[in-house]
C-alpha cells in the first residue's frame, strides 16, 4: 500500500544503489551499469535528477509513452497476475513462493 513518489522511489534508488555496491563489486568499481526506467513523475522529479548526477548514474533514455521498450508492462505483469488472481495468501512468504512458481513456469520463448 504505498504510492510511488518521488521519496519513495529516492530510497528505492538508494537501496539499488547500495545492493548493486555490494553484490556487483565490479560493476560499482568501474561505475558502469545503467538504469532504464520510464518517465513516471516520480523517476523524473528534480531531485532524482540531482540524485543521479550527484552519483553519476547512467540513464538509458526512453521516449515518452513507449510501451515497446517496457515489455513487462504488457506482457509479463499479466501472465504473473492471472494465475494469482483470487487466490487469497496468509503471508507475504506466500505471495513470493507462488509469485517465484508462476514465474517460473512461463515458458522462456
Amino acid at each position: 500500500n504505498q504510492t510511488v513518489n518521488k521519496e519513495f522511489y529516492l530510497s528505492v534508488m538508494r537501496r539499488l544503489r547500495e545492493a548493486i555496491r555490494l553484490k556487483r563489486p565490479e560493476l560499482w568499481a568501474d561505475n558502469f551499469w545503467f538504469l532504464h526506467h520510464d518517465n513516471a513523475p516520480s523517476h523524473t522529479a528534480l531531485v532524482l535528477r540531482e540524485h543521479f548526477a550527484k552519483n553519476s548514474t547512467h540513464i538509458v533514455p526512453q521516449p515518452p509513452y513507449s510501451p515497446d521498450l517496457a515489455p513487462c508492462d504488457f506482457w509479463l505483469f499479466n501472465k504473473l497476475k492471472r494465475p494469482l488472481r483470487g487466490h487469497r495468501f496468509d503471508s507475504i512468504e506466500e505471495i513470493k513462493a507462488e509469485s517465484k512458481k508462476v514465474l517460473k513456469a512461463i515458458p522462456e520463448k
